[in-house]
Order: C-alpha cells, then structure tokens, then sequence
C-alpha cells in the first residue's frame, strides 16, 4: 500500500493522533483536507486552480465510488461466476476489508492533513469579478508572509489575476478538483527534499496536471522534461516507457533539479526562474542587470517567456489558495483521489485491454493512472518490473487472478501475427537494416536522430545507403509499432440479449466512456454494456444511443 495508507492507520490505531493536533495547533500548521467527492476528467486544459489555508470542509464517509457490478462484493459473488462473462472478480472477504480500511481513511479526521481544503465562504463574500486593488495587495501580503517566495503587488500581476478569473474559471474549477489526486503526491515528494509546499502550483503552469503534456520544444510531462535533462536526473525512455510522463518518477526528479537550483541561487524564485529557461539565462540577466539577484530587479533581462512565468505561477498560487473566496469550486468527472489507487508489479508483457478486459477496469482510467506507457502496453524486460497503478477496488481483482490473467495475455500474444516490438532504452545502440525506398532523411525522422549523426555514427561519407545495408543508431525515439492493434482483426462481438426488465436508452454525450455511463446506473458493469450493445472498443461517438436494463436489486 502506498505511503500515506501506511501513515494514517499507524496514527489511528497508536492513539498519537491528539498529541498531533496539539503539535499542529502550538506549530500554527495548516489543515489539509481531501474531500471524498467526485473528482476531474483526465483530460483537461491549460492553467490555474486552488485553495488553502482556510477551515476545512466537511469530510464525506467513503460508501464506494465504484459501482460497477464486479467490484460491489458482500459475500454474493463467487469467483467461479467470472467465467460467464470472462471478468474475473476478487475474493469477497478480502474486498471488504479493503472497503473497510477505505472507510476508516475518509471517516479519519487525519485527513485533513492530505491534501487543500476549499471552504466556500458565505455567497455574500464571494467575490467573482469585483476583486479591488486593495484587497489584493492585502492578500498578497499574507501569502508573502507565509511563503519564501518574494510575492509583491505590481500591475501585470494584478491584470494577470483578474483575467483568469474573467475567462478561466472553468478550467480552474477543473485543476482544482483534478488536483486531489496529484497534490499528495506533490508534497510528499517536496517534503522529502525539503521544498516549499506551494511548489506544486508549478506543475499547474508547466503542463496544467496533464503527464501526456509534450511542448512545441519536446518538454514532455506533468514538469516538461527535456530529454537530456531527463536522463540527467534518471527519467529513462524506451520503446515502451517514457518515464518523464511518470507521475511519481517525474516528481522525483522534478524536487531533485529543484533542490540543485536552489543550491546555486539560494533563492526560490531565482531556482524557479532557472527551471524554466536554465540557470545560464538567469547568471546573464543577473550581469545585464547589474548584480541584482532580485527576480523583479532582473525581470526585464530575462527570456520573454521566464519575465512572463513567475508571475503566473504567483497568479496559479494566489487563485489556489482564495479559490473559494472567488466562487471557485472543484468541478469534473470521476478521478480517485491519491490514496484511494494502489500499485502492483507486473510479472509480464500485458496490454492495458487485456487488463480492462478481465478486471472491468475503464481504459481511460488506466490510461489516465499509467501515462507513462507508450504503447498501451506495461513491459517486462530482463531486470526490473514496472508497476500497474489501479484504483483499490480492482487492485483486489487483479492480485487475487493475477496468473490468471497472466495466461489469458499469453494466450492472446501466442494469436498475434506479428511480434511486439522489442523493449530498448533511448540511447542504447541499435543495428537498422535498410529498406527498399528508405534514405537516411527518413530513417533520421524515424528514430529522431539527425542525418548528420547517423552518417557519423556509421563513417559514411555521403548520404547513398542501400536496401539491405546495416546502420548503426543510437535512437532519442522508436517509431510506433503499427501491428500493436491490427484492424484487420478488429474484435466484433455478438450482442447478448437484454435480460427482462425495463429497456433504458441512453444517448451517449461528449466526454462519456463506458465506465462513467455504468458509474450512472447502480448494478450495471462496462461488460454488459459491452456484450448488450455489441462494443468491443474503447471510443464512443457523442449521438450512439446504448441499451441497458438496471437489475431490480
């Protein structure tokens, strides 16, 4: 179980919660709470959303957020019934308790300290569009007092803040719930490396929460990695994986670079700035400037695009932190929070829709909780296993049929025409056969080398090559396998006939997937809506209109 699991029952259970509140409240630390609601869509757009430092909100008893009828488990389902319909479904007993100890979390007040409240104030103190000049300098000033960060009143920022009210409410309503997932995970992390905590309004500027992120340049991820720097701090690429996309490994080496800035500078906006544009931009403009190491005294000397990122992250944190003074509240389909996921290594090659096929698992979930993979598929090389991030409820699924599993996604690979690409890291020196039609231009796109290196690399004098001519390459990327989902042999089911009882026709809307359409209907899995309606993959055009019959019980 993860960290946080671990952290919280110990407290719970060792009686040492009371000594903590008294130790919070002699310290003056603020109460964090994860409000367990609903939560974000995994895809979403560009820029800020939060609150903190205000009472917390009411915290909701857990009753089960998954629905689904493989995971709603009280002793009447039997694993031998899986078979019916190829889901396989986990050992009851042990499905309660992992719904119990769920429970115990969400009920604890311990989980005020997980993660941002947003108390919405009175409706009368709400104030959407009328913020005036001097209510802000006055908020500025306590963020100011209680950050590291030099946060100072100036016009651009004040025009800043007020324009994503007037037009990004939305999308911050969106991060801010998308936030109860990522955020924990963010402090955990700057904790360790001792970075302050409003840090993780960062990854809101960089990429807005989204790991799949990948800039004009090919900064990739939650933090925009560069490949180089990546590899710098351990964020490895393979054909497979690109572990700058990493929720947990990314943030790891996000703190790491950080941590380093912050060591050269020893100061925390100059660290940030250097994070954005490198730290020999901001040295030039601290000489341009005439020695000042104040970020607004070098502002002006800075890259456009660096004079223009520290006052949206000030922007991205002021907004989190009065995010319900402003009206602003978390809005989003359904994201699990932090502690609510749990990861398992995997023993072997395995697709995600080998995953969601025998666990019942929505594929946007998983893709949403594994971006890293690039292929949708988790590899098992030689020396090392890579985790599978599930939310709880399935976790018990999948590790309770997990050979099970295993040998269905044997048997599904031994079916496959072509073999799967083989894994090989970014970097690692690979021998290319040349192809009829091929030229070193095309086979430079294909693996994002430059021509100039491949000529290099292999003593060539000019750029004439032959088909069947080997190249040696050091590959910055693989191209995708095209045999990795072959439409010629797309899965087309049968439909199984509705059982009796009132026929619901339900029109698919923008956004919907088959898990948020089951989510609606208590007692109806993503495999009958499957097998009732004939659906095999995974996107559904807004207008379908699916058939579905909620069981009386």
């Amino acid at each position: 179980m993860r960290y946080l699991n671990v952290f919280l029952f110990l407290f719970l259970i060792s009686g040492w919660y009371p000594a903590f509140r008294l130790f919070a409240q002699d310290n003056d630390i603020q109460p964090h709470v994860q409000t367990v609601s609903p939560a974000p869509s995994p895809a979403d757009s560009i820029t800020p959303a939060q609150n903190t430092g205000h009472t917390p909100a009411p915290v909701t008893a857990h009753t089960g957020y998954f629905t689904d009828a493989t995971v709603q488990i009280a002793g009447t389902m039997k694993l031998d019934e899986s078979a019916e319909n190829g889901v396989l479904y986990d050992d009851p007993y042990l499905a309660e308790i992992d719904r119990k100890w769920q429970e115990l979390i969400a009920r604890s007040p311990l989980l005020e300290d997980v993660t941002v409240p947003v108390e919405m104030p009175p409706e009368a103190d709400v104030q959407p569009e009328n913020l005036t000049t001097a209510v802000l300098k006055q908020r500025l000033e306590e963020l100011d007092a209680k950050t590291p960060f030099h946060i100072t009143y100036n016009p651009d920022l004040e025009r800043l803040i007020k324009t994503f009210l007037k037009t990004r409410k939305e999308t911050l309503s969106k991060l801010l719930y998308k936030s109860r997932y990522f955020f924990p995970l963010f402090e955990e992390k700057l904790d360790k490396y001792g970075i302050p905590l409003e840090v993780k309004y960062l990854a809101i500027v960089e990429s807005a929460l989204r790991p799949g992120a990948v800039s004009k340049a090919g900064a990739t991820g939650i933090w925009q990695f560069m490949f180089g720097t990546g590899r710098q701090y351990g964020l490895k690429v393979s054909s497979y994986v690109d572990e700058r996309k990493d929720p947990v490994l990314s943030t790891e080496a996000a703190c790491r670079y950080i941590a380093d800035l912050y060591d050269i500078f020893g100061d925390w906006d100059l660290a940030l700035a250097a994070y954005n544009s490198g730290p020999g931009n901001v040295t030039k403009a601290i000489r341009r400037s005439g020695g000042y190491r104040n970020y607004w005294n070098i502002r002006r000397y800075l890259p456009v695009e660096t004079a223009g990122y520290l006052p949206i992250f000030y922007a991205t944190l002021y907004l989190f932190e009065y995010a319900g003074e402003h009206g602003i509240s978390p809005a989003g389909d359904y994201l699990p929070a932090y502690y609510q996921t749990d990861t398992v290594l995997v023993k072997r090659l395995i697709s995600f829709e080998q995953i969601s096929e025998k666990t019942g698992v929505d594929m946007e979930l998983l893709r949403f909780l594994n971006p890293s993979y690039k292929l949708e598929m988790i590899p098992r090389p030689k020396d090392r296993m890579y985790p599978l991030v599930l939310p709880v409820e399935y976790t018990g699924i999948f590790v309770s049929n997990e050979q099970a599993i295993y040998d269905y996604a044997a048997a599904q690979e031994a079916k496959r025409e072509k073999p799967l690409p083989k894994y090989a890291e970014i970097n690692q020196r690979i021998r290319y056969r040349v192809r009829p039609g091929d030229y070193l231009g095309k086979i430079a796109g294909k693996f994002g080398v430059s021509v100039k290196s491949i000529k290099r690399w292999n003593g060539l004098k000019s750029s004439r090559i032959r088909a069947g001519q080997r190249l040696t390459i050091y590959p910055r990327r693989f191209p995708a396998a095209a045999n990795t989902k072959n439409p010629a042999k797309k899965k087309t089911g049968k439909r199984k006939p509705l059982p009796e009882g009132d026929v619901i026709s339900y029109t698919v809307q923008q956004g919907d997937s088959l898990w948020i359409i089951a989510q609606k209907y208590p007692g109806v899995s993503v495999q009958n809506l499957r097998e009732w309606n004939g659906i095999w993959g995974d996107k559904l055009q807004p207008g379908t209109i699916i058939k579905l019959v909620v069981p009386e019980n």
